[in-house]
């Protein structure tokens, strides 16, 4: 009996860990002094996340130039290859929707605290959210995307993937016609054993598809700027 309730006694230094961060809250001199550290964290975080997001996208356009090359480099190129990249170019986006939610996780963090701590320090005229420590807090000990797949993949597509499907299928319907005028589009576009009607039947559900995420009404996460008119800045 004694053993075990000496196992479920807290030491101390158990008791220096839990006090510690309490004193900080308590104290505003502490608090600023972490705060800092914690708010580069959090950009280098987002940072970081970014450039995963751009390696992706840059393998994506390099992808997409190496293949329009190799198809219009000779008329006895198959424009099934566009169609392969075309495949491709969705394995990219998948994984970009994923380290997009992952950056957009930082990202959020960062302006939290730019509109709750810096810009009430600069224009003290109030917080935007009342419990934003809390709210902070409870973030950090169980995080939680802020945006969801579907949202995600709406603004990838939205900003990127959308022109290079598109220059795909440009280059598709230019690649059966005008480069091949040897033979019927339906014959240049077919693959084995799938009349050409049937792929350009199922290019056009992928592009209709891809037009609906596009126009998908996701929220504009605050803090990121959506076509916004230009803003006035001091000249004097």
């Amino acid at each position: 009996m004694s053993s075990d309730s000496d196992d479920e006694r807290e030491t101390p230094l158990e008791a220096e860990d839990r006090e510690i961060g309490a004193r900080i809250a308590t104290d505003s001199d502490s608090f600023l002094e972490v705060l800092p550290h914690f708010y580069r964290g959090e950009v280098s975080q987002a940072t970081s996340a970014q450039d995963r997001i751009d390696r992706t996208t840059d393998w994506a356009i390099a992808l997409l130039a190496a293949l329009l090359s190799l198809v219009f480099s000779s008329r006895n190129m198959p424009a099934f290859l566009l169609l392969i990249g075309l495949f491709v170019l969705c394995i990219f986006l998948l994984y970009e929707v994923r380290r997009y939610r992952f950056y957009d996780l930082w990202r959020a963090r960062v302006r939290f605290v730019q509109e709750n701590v810096f810009a009430n320090a600069l224009d003290p005229v109030g917080v935007e959210h009342r419990y934003w420590r809390e709210e902070l807090g409870d973030d950090l000990r169980n995080p939680t995307f802020k945006v969801s797949f579907l949202e995600a993949l709406s603004r990838r597509i939205q900003r990127v993937y959308g022109l290079l499907f598109a220059i795909v299928g440009v280059a598709w319907l230019f690649k059966v016609t005008m480069f091949t005028p040897e033979q019927l589009w339906t014959e240049a576009a077919e693959l084995p054993g799938v009349h050409g009607y049937y792929v350009a039947a199922l290019l056009a559900v992928f592009y209709l598809v891809t037009f609906a995420l596009a126009a998908w009404p996701a929220r504009e996460a605050k803090g990121e700027i959506h076509g916004a008119e230009p803003g006035e800045w001091k000249n004097d």
